[in-house]
Protein backbone atom coordinates (compact mmCIF):
# COMPACT_ATOMS: atom_id res chain seq x y z
CA UNK A 1 0.00 0.00 0.00
CA UNK A 2 2.78 2.52 1.10
CA UNK A 3 4.48 1.64 -2.49
CA UNK A 4 1.42 2.45 -4.19
CA UNK A 5 1.38 5.67 -2.21
CA UNK A 6 4.31 7.18 -3.19
CA UNK A 7 4.30 5.73 -7.08
CA UNK A 8 0.94 7.98 -6.80
CA UNK A 9 2.65 10.61 -4.94
CA UNK A 10 5.74 10.47 -7.28
CA UNK A 11 3.64 10.30 -10.79
CA UNK A 12 1.73 13.61 -9.44
CA UNK A 13 5.20 15.19 -8.28
CA UNK A 14 6.22 14.52 -12.51
CA UNK A 15 2.79 15.47 -13.78
CA UNK A 16 3.16 18.67 -11.81
CA UNK A 17 6.59 19.64 -12.88
CA UNK A 18 5.80 19.42 -16.81
CA UNK A 19 2.20 21.23 -16.44
CA UNK A 20 4.56 23.80 -15.08
CA UNK A 21 6.80 23.58 -17.43
CA UNK A 22 4.50 24.32 -20.25
CA UNK A 23 2.16 26.06 -18.68
CA UNK A 24 -0.62 24.38 -18.44
CA UNK A 25 -3.17 26.82 -16.95
CA UNK A 26 -2.80 29.15 -20.06
CA UNK A 27 -5.28 26.87 -21.78
CA UNK A 28 -7.67 29.43 -19.84
CA UNK A 29 -6.70 32.24 -22.57
CA UNK A 30 -8.15 30.25 -25.78
CA UNK A 31 -10.66 28.01 -24.39
CA UNK A 32 -13.39 30.24 -23.09
CA UNK A 33 -13.76 31.85 -26.46
CA UNK A 34 -13.62 28.56 -28.04
CA UNK A 35 -16.79 27.86 -25.69
CA UNK A 36 -18.12 31.27 -26.38
CA UNK A 37 -18.32 30.09 -30.47
CA UNK A 38 -19.74 27.11 -29.61
CA UNK A 39 -22.41 28.38 -27.65
CA UNK A 40 -23.36 31.24 -29.95
CA UNK A 41 -23.22 28.66 -32.95
CA UNK A 42 -25.61 26.47 -31.49
CA UNK A 43 -28.20 29.62 -30.01
CA UNK A 44 -26.87 27.74 -26.17
CA UNK A 45 -27.54 24.28 -27.00
CA UNK A 46 -24.36 22.70 -28.13
CA UNK A 47 -24.58 18.86 -29.03
CA UNK A 48 -22.16 17.54 -26.06
CA UNK A 49 -20.67 14.97 -27.79
CA UNK A 50 -19.21 17.91 -30.12
CA UNK A 51 -18.77 19.94 -27.21
CA UNK A 52 -16.52 17.27 -25.77
CA UNK A 53 -14.26 16.82 -28.42
CA UNK A 54 -13.60 20.63 -28.97
CA UNK A 55 -12.71 20.94 -25.75
CA UNK A 56 -10.35 17.79 -26.26
CA UNK A 57 -8.87 19.34 -29.21
CA UNK A 58 -8.35 23.05 -28.05
CA UNK A 59 -6.65 21.20 -24.65
CA UNK A 60 -4.21 19.44 -26.51
CA UNK A 61 -3.83 21.83 -29.43
CA UNK A 62 -2.95 24.75 -26.75
CA UNK A 63 -0.84 22.60 -23.94
CA UNK A 64 1.23 20.43 -27.04
CA UNK A 65 2.31 23.81 -28.78
CA UNK A 66 3.36 25.47 -25.84
CA UNK A 67 5.86 22.08 -24.88
CA UNK A 68 6.83 22.27 -28.55
CA UNK A 69 8.18 25.88 -28.11
CA UNK A 70 9.80 24.77 -24.92
CA UNK A 71 11.85 22.27 -26.93
CA UNK A 72 12.40 24.62 -30.10
CA UNK A 73 13.32 27.39 -27.78
CA UNK A 74 15.44 25.47 -24.84
CA UNK A 75 19.04 27.38 -26.53
CA UNK A 76 17.41 30.23 -26.04
CA UNK A 77 15.74 29.94 -23.05
CA UNK A 78 18.98 28.80 -21.64
CA UNK A 79 20.84 31.78 -22.62
CA UNK A 80 18.05 34.44 -21.70
CA UNK A 81 18.53 35.46 -17.67
CA UNK A 82 14.23 35.77 -17.13
CA UNK A 83 13.83 32.14 -18.62
CA UNK A 84 17.06 30.20 -17.53
CA UNK A 85 15.25 28.83 -14.66
CA UNK A 86 12.34 26.67 -16.66
CA UNK A 87 12.53 23.60 -15.74
CA UNK A 88 13.78 22.00 -19.00
CA UNK A 89 16.24 24.06 -18.92
CA UNK A 90 17.28 23.34 -15.44
CA UNK A 91 16.59 19.85 -15.67
CA UNK A 92 13.69 19.52 -13.53
CA UNK A 93 11.59 18.11 -16.02
CA UNK A 94 13.42 15.69 -18.67
CA UNK A 95 13.36 15.98 -22.67
CA UNK A 96 11.70 12.43 -22.02
CA UNK A 97 9.04 13.20 -20.19
CA UNK A 98 8.75 16.36 -22.26
CA UNK A 99 8.31 14.71 -25.58
CA UNK A 100 5.57 12.19 -24.16
CA UNK A 101 3.77 14.79 -23.11
CA UNK A 102 4.02 16.46 -26.55
CA UNK A 103 3.21 13.45 -28.18
CA UNK A 104 0.11 12.68 -25.58
CA UNK A 105 -1.16 16.14 -26.23
CA UNK A 106 -0.62 16.10 -29.98
CA UNK A 107 -3.00 12.58 -29.87
CA UNK A 108 -5.77 14.77 -28.45
CA UNK A 109 -5.52 17.52 -31.26
CA UNK A 110 -5.79 14.67 -33.52
CA UNK A 111 -8.36 12.68 -32.03
CA UNK A 112 -10.79 15.57 -31.27
CA UNK A 113 -10.53 16.78 -34.63
CA UNK A 114 -11.11 13.53 -36.56
CA UNK A 115 -13.81 12.57 -34.04
CA UNK A 116 -15.56 16.11 -35.33
CA UNK A 117 -15.69 16.52 -39.08
CA UNK A 118 -13.69 16.06 -42.01
CA UNK A 119 -12.72 19.87 -42.59
CA UNK A 120 -11.45 19.90 -38.64
CA UNK A 121 -9.32 16.86 -39.52
CA UNK A 122 -8.18 17.87 -42.98
CA UNK A 123 -7.30 21.47 -41.85
CA UNK A 124 -4.49 19.44 -39.16
CA UNK A 125 -1.47 20.15 -41.57
CA UNK A 126 -2.53 23.95 -41.15
CA UNK A 127 -3.02 23.86 -37.67
CA UNK A 128 0.96 21.96 -37.33
CA UNK A 129 2.31 24.91 -39.90
CA UNK A 130 0.86 27.71 -36.95
CA UNK A 131 2.20 25.19 -34.18
CA UNK A 132 5.47 24.39 -35.33
CA UNK A 133 5.88 27.68 -37.20
CA UNK A 134 5.54 30.43 -33.97
CA UNK A 135 8.76 29.13 -32.52
CA UNK A 136 10.79 30.10 -35.98
CA UNK A 137 9.18 32.96 -36.61
CA UNK A 138 11.03 35.36 -34.21
CA UNK A 139 14.23 34.06 -35.54
CA UNK A 140 13.00 35.96 -38.68
CA UNK A 141 9.79 38.44 -38.50
CA UNK A 142 9.04 41.14 -35.97
CA UNK A 143 5.52 39.77 -36.77
CA UNK A 144 6.08 37.01 -34.75
CA UNK A 145 3.29 38.17 -32.39
CA UNK A 146 0.99 37.95 -34.76
CA UNK A 147 1.55 34.45 -35.68
CA UNK A 148 1.42 33.40 -32.64
CA UNK A 149 -2.06 35.44 -32.66
CA UNK A 150 -3.11 33.48 -34.99
CA UNK A 151 -2.57 30.13 -33.88
CA UNK A 152 -4.27 30.69 -30.78
CA UNK A 153 -7.13 32.31 -32.23
CA UNK A 154 -7.13 28.83 -34.14
CA UNK A 155 -9.02 27.38 -31.25
CA UNK A 156 -11.69 29.40 -31.77
CA UNK A 157 -12.33 28.81 -34.99
CA UNK A 158 -12.10 25.18 -35.12
CA UNK A 159 -14.72 25.51 -32.68
CA UNK A 160 -16.88 27.16 -34.94
CA UNK A 161 -15.75 24.43 -37.95
CA UNK A 162 -16.21 21.85 -35.36
CA UNK A 163 -20.38 22.75 -34.81
CA UNK A 164 -20.90 23.33 -38.40
CA UNK A 165 -18.57 21.88 -40.55
CA UNK A 166 -18.17 25.04 -42.98
CA UNK A 167 -16.66 28.15 -42.75
CA UNK A 168 -18.92 31.24 -42.65
CA UNK A 169 -17.84 35.24 -43.14
CA UNK A 170 -19.39 36.02 -39.46
CA UNK A 171 -16.63 33.97 -37.67
CA UNK A 172 -13.41 35.92 -38.79
CA UNK A 173 -14.17 39.00 -36.69
CA UNK A 174 -14.51 36.95 -33.18
CA UNK A 175 -11.54 35.03 -34.67
CA UNK A 176 -9.70 37.93 -35.42
CA UNK A 177 -10.47 39.96 -32.59
CA UNK A 178 -9.14 37.18 -30.10
CA UNK A 179 -5.72 37.00 -32.88
CA UNK A 180 -5.40 40.74 -31.99
CA UNK A 181 -5.92 40.33 -27.97
CA UNK A 182 -2.88 37.71 -28.03
CA UNK A 183 -0.71 39.39 -30.24
CA UNK A 184 -1.35 42.59 -28.35
CA UNK A 185 -0.69 40.95 -25.07
CA UNK A 186 2.43 39.10 -26.12
CA UNK A 187 4.14 42.69 -27.40
CA UNK A 188 3.68 43.79 -23.93
CA UNK A 189 5.46 41.09 -22.46
CA UNK A 190 8.46 41.01 -24.78
CA UNK A 191 9.14 44.12 -23.22
CA UNK A 192 10.99 42.59 -20.50
CA UNK A 193 13.61 40.92 -23.06
CA UNK A 194 13.72 43.68 -25.70
CA UNK A 195 17.49 43.96 -24.59
CA UNK A 196 18.60 40.36 -24.72
CA UNK A 197 15.90 39.77 -28.21
CA UNK A 198 18.53 42.20 -29.90
CA UNK A 199 21.68 40.85 -28.77
CA UNK A 200 20.77 37.61 -29.73
CA UNK A 201 19.81 38.87 -33.10
CA UNK A 202 15.85 37.93 -32.32
CA UNK A 203 13.04 39.69 -33.43
CA UNK A 204 10.38 41.12 -31.56
CA UNK A 205 8.14 44.35 -31.96
CA UNK A 206 9.89 45.47 -29.09
CA UNK A 207 13.35 44.99 -30.29
CA UNK A 208 12.42 46.50 -33.81
CA UNK A 209 10.15 49.30 -32.34
CA UNK A 210 11.45 50.36 -29.13
CA UNK A 211 9.07 50.55 -25.90
CA UNK A 212 7.45 53.39 -27.04
CA UNK A 213 6.51 51.98 -30.67
CA UNK A 214 5.68 48.73 -29.05
CA UNK A 215 3.21 49.74 -26.72
CA UNK A 216 1.87 51.87 -29.11
CA UNK A 217 1.43 48.55 -31.32
CA UNK A 218 0.04 46.72 -28.76
CA UNK A 219 -2.62 49.23 -28.00
CA UNK A 220 -3.81 49.63 -31.37
CA UNK A 221 -3.90 45.50 -31.62
CA UNK A 222 -6.00 45.95 -28.80
CA UNK A 223 -8.77 48.27 -30.01
CA UNK A 224 -8.67 46.05 -33.10
CA UNK A 225 -9.17 42.91 -30.05
CA UNK A 226 -12.23 45.06 -28.73
CA UNK A 227 -13.87 45.97 -32.30
CA UNK A 228 -13.83 41.69 -33.36
CA UNK A 229 -14.97 41.37 -30.09
CA UNK A 230 -17.89 43.55 -30.42
CA UNK A 231 -18.61 41.68 -33.78
CA UNK A 232 -20.97 38.99 -32.02
CA UNK A 233 -23.57 42.40 -31.84
CA UNK A 234 -24.07 41.96 -35.72
CA UNK A 235 -23.20 39.02 -36.13
CA UNK A 236 -25.61 36.97 -33.57
CA UNK A 237 -28.88 38.27 -32.61
CA UNK A 238 -29.23 36.55 -29.26
CA UNK A 239 -26.54 38.41 -27.64
CA UNK A 240 -27.45 41.64 -25.95
CA UNK A 241 -27.30 43.39 -22.71
CA UNK A 242 -25.22 40.99 -21.06
CA UNK A 243 -22.38 40.71 -24.10
CA UNK A 244 -22.57 44.77 -23.84
CA UNK A 245 -21.28 44.68 -20.26
CA UNK A 246 -19.02 42.21 -20.62
CA UNK A 247 -17.05 43.80 -23.27
CA UNK A 248 -17.11 47.35 -21.13
CA UNK A 249 -15.42 44.95 -18.58
CA UNK A 250 -13.13 43.39 -21.31
CA UNK A 251 -12.22 47.39 -22.09
CA UNK A 252 -11.67 48.36 -18.58
CA UNK A 253 -9.00 45.27 -18.36
CA UNK A 254 -7.06 45.95 -21.74
CA UNK A 255 -6.55 49.35 -20.64
CA UNK A 256 -5.55 48.46 -16.96
CA UNK A 257 -3.06 45.85 -18.51
CA UNK A 258 -1.38 48.99 -20.29
CA UNK A 259 -1.30 51.03 -17.35
CA UNK A 260 0.17 48.12 -15.11
CA UNK A 261 2.55 47.50 -18.09
CA UNK A 262 4.00 51.04 -17.79
CA UNK A 263 5.42 50.16 -14.31
CA UNK A 264 8.17 48.20 -16.53
CA UNK A 265 9.03 45.51 -13.55
CA UNK A 266 8.70 41.56 -14.40
CA UNK A 267 5.71 41.55 -12.08
CA UNK A 268 4.34 44.28 -13.52
CA UNK A 269 4.25 42.69 -17.24
CA UNK A 270 3.61 39.38 -15.69
CA UNK A 271 0.58 41.04 -13.66
CA UNK A 272 -0.11 42.66 -17.35
CA UNK A 273 0.07 40.17 -19.89
CA UNK A 274 -0.93 37.28 -18.00
CA UNK A 275 -3.05 37.67 -14.73
CA UNK A 276 -5.96 39.88 -16.22
CA UNK A 277 -6.02 38.26 -19.69
CA UNK A 278 -6.36 35.08 -17.93
CA UNK A 279 -9.55 36.81 -16.58
CA UNK A 280 -10.67 38.60 -19.34
CA UNK A 281 -11.91 35.64 -21.49
CA UNK A 282 -14.07 34.19 -19.14
CA UNK A 283 -15.68 37.40 -18.63
CA UNK A 284 -16.62 37.64 -22.51
CA UNK A 285 -17.76 33.81 -22.09
CA UNK A 286 -20.01 34.59 -19.55
CA UNK A 287 -21.65 37.81 -20.99
CA UNK A 288 -22.19 35.21 -24.08
CA UNK A 289 -24.18 32.68 -21.58
CA UNK A 290 -26.16 35.37 -19.78
CA UNK A 291 -27.65 36.81 -22.75
CA UNK A 292 -28.14 33.30 -23.93
CA UNK A 293 -29.45 31.65 -21.11
CA UNK A 294 -30.87 34.38 -18.88
CA UNK A 295 -31.28 37.47 -20.17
Amino acid sequence: MGFKVKTVNRLGARLGAVGSAVMIKHALFSLPFALAAVLLETDGRPPWAKLLWIVIAAFGARNGANALNRFIDLEIDAKNPRTASRPLVTGLVSRKELIIFTALMLGLLVLGAAMLNTLCLALLPLAGILVFGYSYTKRFTWLCHYWLGIACSAATMGAFLGISGAFHLRYFPLVGGVAFWVAGFDILYALQDIEFDRSANLKSVPARFGKKGARALAALSHVGATAGFASVLCFWPETGIGTIAALAVCVVLLAAEHVIALGGTERHISIAAYGLNEILPLVFLVGVALDIYLI
